[in-house]
């Protein structure tokens, strides 16, 4: 019998498997039972995403109650008063994130710990907030963001807030990998068990009094100027829409989008990455002649807007162009109020335009980058504030529509974004310009930056060993030139060193190991390759910066099918 099977046979006998899930099991066909079998879902450094079912490979109770225990276990064995400081834990509107929150509440409580629980959803950014609100040591947060409807995760945090880093990570999997597998493991009791605590309204009142204090300038005259707002079912309606409302503006919800549907029953698509998301919002914009339409995802933390252009036309910005735009409009905001500090500092990812670091430089501004995930920016928010010195927190922001304002957050957080989005599109227009004019006057001032973002999906047991083939050859052999231009330096942060095309080696220091390849090509292109750390794909992100706009995104799709055939995809 092999593994695949051995580990389907044991799911079918064992008690801990509902009758339910014995049913799926059994209807399950070769293909099925080999994706739901052939690994154990693991935790890694973005934690556990995935589809919601029985299985080895699945996210399901059995494995993330053994997370539990093992994320427990590590954090009474290394964190001082633990039990008594508590774990926060919150949900999104996804299939079985409320069974889940209880049940590691239930956990959590049996081993000893304080558990705080919200009374019903709340988006990633208020359980970030709640964990330095209350003291915990901890937080989960229970979410698979912008995932498809059959999915569901696990994320973890620290006492600052901050989803853990890969060394943190590292150190809970050595108590949560020695546990008995899935179906095994038991619940260590402590001899008094924890109380679970029902978190009270003035946490929601505090987080967004927190997120209303953000406005730069709150006076803008507000009359006839109209938003159109998404949560897309999530966690971010409730607490969107009271920020919105007491900061004066006039919204419009769609109000099919803003039940909490854990099938996303009213979308195409709960992902503001992806056009189809907005079919809807963009309908209630055009009946509404709104000025602007923004959108959080099912969990809040990720954000994207779409503006009236001059020609009538609603038109989205991607993640570099509208935080490039923000930057320069809070920087430019805070010199004319004498307020831009003079050791001020936004940090970014190693994939994120290079647009706005130099709209920040303009302003004497320094940029720190990162390796993609927020985390690492919360992480470094939070080693200033232990240092108790270092430059001056103004933004941080990555590709994929994340950003934060206030480091009171360590995650990034979307409705501190589409408050200050809206502030920044009303400001504008209080010049007679739309957003997409702001951008084109943002890019004559600082080079045309053209990014997007291409994916290669790796479904399955064989599609794994082909995504670790692919990266293993990018890594092995490094590239010469892609679509005809000379690469002049690559960043290898699996081997963290970045070498020249002369040879020159040059560590690469201050960032952790990860499985990332970046190309730094003549013309000024970039390209980096990365694992998606959450799903089964490679990301190309790929960026092409000219002093004029013409054929910028012909070039970005020659430089993608030039990678695809180099990785032996096309």
């Amino acid at each position: 019998m092999n593994n695949i099977e051995a580990s389907f046979q044991r799911w079918l006998a064992s008690d801990r498997v509902s009758p339910e899930d014995k049913k799926i099991l059994s209807s399950m066909d070769e293909r099925q039972k080999n994706d739901a079998f052939f690994q154990n879902a693991s935790f890694g450094t973005g934690g556990m995403r995935g589809v919601l079912g029985p299985g080895t490979n699945r996210i399901n109770i059995q494995n993330l109650g053994r997370v539990t225990v093992g994320f427990g276990s590590y954090l009474l064995a290394t964190q001082k008063d633990a039990a008594k400081r508590g774990v926060v834990i919150s949900h999104d509107n996804r299939f079985m994130s409320r069974e889940f929150t209880l049940e590691f509440a239930s956990i959590l409580s049996k081993m000893g710990f304080k558990v705080y629980i919200f009374d019903a959803l709340r988006p990633t950014p208020e359980l970030s907030y709640a964990v330095r609100y209350y003291g915990a040591i901890a937080g989960i947060m229970v979410t698979a963001s912008h995932n498809p409807a059959n999915c569901n995760g696990y994320k973890i945090y620290d006492e600052t807030g901050c989803q853990m880093v890969p060394s943190q990570v590292d150190e809970m999997l050595k108590y949560l990998d020695p546990l008995p597998d899935e179906l095994s493991f038991e619940v260590p009791e402590a001899s008094v068990k924890g109380e679970i605590i029902t978190c009270g309204k003035d946490i929601d009142d505090s987080y967004c009094a927190m997120v209303e204090s953000i406005q730069i300038n709150p006076d803008l005259d507000k009359k006839d100027f109209k938003v159109v707002y998404s949560p897309q079912h999530g966690a971010s309606y409730e607490s969107a829409m009271r920020v919105f409302s007491e900061c004066g503006y006039n919204i419009i919800p769609v109000s099919p989008q803003c039940i909490h549907d854990p099938a996303f029953g009213a979308t195409k698509s709960p992902n503001p990455e992806v056009a189809s998301a907005w079919e809807l919002p963009l309908e209630y914009a055009r009946n509404n002649h709104a000025d602007l339409v923004t959108m959080t995802d099912p969990d809040g933390d990720r954000c994207g807007l779409a503006y009236l252009g001059k020609d009538g036309e609603y038109h989205r910005l991607t993640g570099n162009q509208s935080g490039a735009l923000l930057i320069d409009y809070i920087l430019s905001s805070k010199q004319k109020q004498g307020k831009l500090p003079t050791n001020g500092v936004i940090y970014d990812t190693i994939v994120t335009s290079s647009l706005g670091s130099i709209v920040a430089k303009s302003y004497g501004v320094a940029t720190e980058s990162f390796l993609t995930g927020f985390k690492f920016i919360g992480n470094r928010i939070a080693h200033y504030e232990k240092l108790g010195k270092g430059p001056k927190f103004l933004f941080g922001y990555e590709e994929s529509y994340g950003c934060l304002v206030s480091e009171e957050v360590r995650d990034k957080d979307g409705v501190q974004a589409i408050l200050l989005y809206t502030e920044m599109a009303l400001y504008y227009k209080s010049l007679g310009l739309d957003l997409g004019q702001a951008w084109e006057n943002l890019e004559k001032r600082f080079g045309f930056h053209y990014s997007t973002l291409k994916d290669i999906y790796f479904e399955g047991m064989e599609g794994s060993a082909a995504m670790k083939k692919m990266m293993d050859g990018l890594h092995a052999s490094p590239l010469q030139e892609i679509a005809g231009v000379k690469v002049i330096k690559t960043g290898d942060y699996k081997n963290q060193v970045e070498t020249t095309c002369d040879g020159k080696k040059t560590p690469i220091v201050g960032l952790p190991v990860s499985d990332v390849m970046k190309y730094y090509l003549e013309d000024g292109s970039t390209v980096c390759v990365r694992p998606s750390g959450t799903e089964p794909k490679v990301k190309f992100y790929i960026e092409v910066v000219s002093n004029s706009d013409e054929g910028m995104s012909e070039k970005g799709e020659k430089i993608y099918q030039a990678m695809k055939r180099i990785a032996g995809v096309a």
